[in-house]
C-alpha cells in the first residue's frame, strides 16, 4: 500500500494511475477506523481499480468545546486495517498541507438549506467545515467515485448536493451503516462509551425501529411519534438533541404526502454524542388513505 503525506507526491502518483485508465475510488476518513470505514473500502474495491483512502482529522469541522484535541489517533492500526482490505494507497496530510494559509480568512464551502437542520442546527459551522475539506479532497485527488457511510445521512445528502451544484465530475456512493449485534451503529466515538453505556446506546436504534414500525402500520402523527421516542431515550439516560421524521431528500419535516422518509436522531449518553438514522418507505395506498382521513 502506497503512503503519501504531501499533495505533490499524491497527485503525481494519481496522474500515473489515470494514464493506465484505472477508475479511482476515494474513501475520506478521519482515522480511528472500524468496520464501517472498512465497508467503504470494500465497496470502493468492487467498483474501482485503484482505491485511495484519506486520513485527516479536519479541525475546521470541530466547534468550540468539541473533541478535536481528544479525537482518537490510531494511525498504525489504521494503516494495517486498510492494507488488509486491499486499499491501494493512503493520503495522511498534516494540517499545513490541507490548509497552507491557515484557517483565518479561509474560503468556505456552504450548502444552504440541507445544512441548517438537525446536526447543522446544534453544530453551527460543522457542515461548512465538512464541505470545505471534502471539496479540497475532490480537487486534489479528482476521483471517479467517492464513498461515504449512510450513518451520517445528513452529511451524505449535503455532499451529494454540493457535488452536483459545483459540477464535480464524480459519483457519490452511499454505503449502508454497519452495526454491532445490538444494533448500535459503528462509530469512532463509540470508544468513549464504557461497558454499561454501550449496552444503553443500542436504545437509540431501537427507538428508530419502533418509530419506523409505527409509521409502516399507518400512524401519521409524526409529532407524537417523535415525542414518544424522545421520552424513551430520556428515560434510558440520554440527553436528546433531536429525533426528527423528515423527507428523505430535502430533510424537511415530513408531511402526509411524503412516502420516502428518513428518521434522524442525535443524543448524548454521558459526554458522547451519538447519531443514527433509519429510512422508511411508506406504501402509496396507505399514505393516500391517511391523507383523506385527515
Amino acid at each position: 500500500m502506497e503512503f503519501f503525506n504531501t499533495r505533490d507526491a499524491l497527485q503525481t502518483a494519481l496522474d500515473m494511475r489515470r494514464l493506465t485508465g484505472q477508475r479511482i475510488g476515494l474513501v475520506p476518513t478521519m482515522g480511528n477506523l472500524h468496520e464501517g470505514h472498512l465497508a467503504l473500502v470494500d465497496e470502493a474495491r468492487k467498483r474501482c481499480g485503484y482505491v485511495l483512502a484519506t486520513i485527516f482529522i479536519n479541525p475546521l469541522q470541530f466547534g468550540p468545546g468539541e473533541d478535536l484535541a481528544n479525537y482518537p489517533r490510531t494511525l498504525e492500526e489504521d494503516l494495517e486495517k486498510l492494507a488488509s482490505r486491499g486499499c491501494d494507497a493512503v493520503f495522511v496530510p498534516p494540517d499545513h498541507e490541507m490548509y497552507p494559509n491557515g484557517l483565518d480568512n479561509l474560503t468556505l464551502v456552504t450548502v444552504p438549506g440541507l445544512s441548517e437542520r438537525h446536526c447543522g442546527k446544534s453544530r453551527p459551522g460543522h457542515f461548512s467545515g465538512v464541505c470545505t475539506v471534502v471539496s479540497k479532497l475532490f480537487n486534489l485527488t479528482q476521483p471517479d467515485a467517492a464513498f461515504f457511510g449512510e450513518k451520517d445521512y445528513q452529511q451524505l445528502q449535503i455532499i451529494r448536493k454540493m457535488a452536483g451544484d459545483l459540477c464535480f465530475p464524480l459519483d457519490i456512493i452511499g454505503v449502508p451503516t454497519v452495526r454491532l449485534p445490538s444494533g448500535l451503529a459503528m462509530s469512532s466515538r463509540n470508544g468513549y462509551l464504557d461497558e454499561s453505556q454501550l449496552l444503553k446506546a443500542a436504545t437509540l436504534y431501537q427507538c428508530l425501529q419502533i418509530a419506523a414500525d409505527r409509521m409502516q402500520q399507518g400512524d401519521r402523527q409524526y409529532g407524537k411519534i417523535e415525542q414518544a421516542a424522545c421520552s424513551r431515550l430520556e428515560q434510558a439516560g440520554f440527553i436528546v438533541d433531536y429525533f426528527n421524521i423528515s423527507h428523505a431528500d430535502t430533510l424537511e419535516p415530513a408531511t402526509d404526502k411524503d412516502r420516502q422518509l428518513v428518521i434522524l436522531a442525535a443524543a448524548r449518553l454521558g459526554p458522547t454524542r451519538l447519531i443514527d438514522n433509519i429510512r422508511c418507505s411508506l406504501p402509496v395506498a396507505s399514505v393516500s388513505i391517511a391523507t383523506g382521513m385527515e
